[in-house]
């Protein structure tokens, strides 16, 4: 069964600067059991929530299945940590998850390609690894709740 694995809301962003100098540290709290989602702002208490200029990929999405053991959502900063569904391929679809408290309906508007900081945050070859897999980035559609835990999931 599909599975929201991590979830990240982080006030504040990390990776500025050269990738050589190292992210700057986590805030507490940024990896959260549960996220508030707005429909056409993102998730409450994230650092691009209502920002014009990323209302279109206000909410990212990765799977698991492409990262190395261990890795989480503090080193490759997205939202949301995912196992059992190939996100990469939604580009132009319509993901909906539902992990008990109704559905959250997200338009994938693209890919989010990984960057050089993946070479420093997990480790050297990350960034190439990930390329085609860097997961997606997307536009909530609707306001709603979601957990880490089993999740039901309708593609449209």
């Amino acid at each position: 069964m599909p599975e929201i694995i991590e979830l990240l809301a982080s006030p504040v962003h990390r990776f500025e600067g050269r990738p050589a100098a190292g992210p700057a540290p986590a805030p507490p709290g940024e990896l959260v059991e549960e996220i508030t989602i707005r429909a056409g702002l993102g998730i409450v208490g994230d650092r691009y929530f209502n920002h014009p200029a990323h209302r279109d990929a206000a909410i990212t999405v990765i799977a698991r299945e492409w990262l190395r053991p261990g890795v989480g959502l503090a080193e490759v900063r997205r939202n949301v940590l995912v196992a059992g569904i190939a996100v990469d391929d939604l580009v132009g679809r319509v993901l909906s998850l539902d992990s008990g408290s109704g559905p959250v309906r997200l338009d994938v508007r693209r890919r989010a390609n990984p960057c050089a900081w993946l070479d420093t945050t997990i480790g050297p070859g990350a960034w190439r690894e990930l390329r085609g897999h860097g997961g997606i980035r997307c536009r909530p559609l609707d306001d709603g709740t979601l957990r880490v835990g089993p999740v039901q999931v309708m593609i449209e």
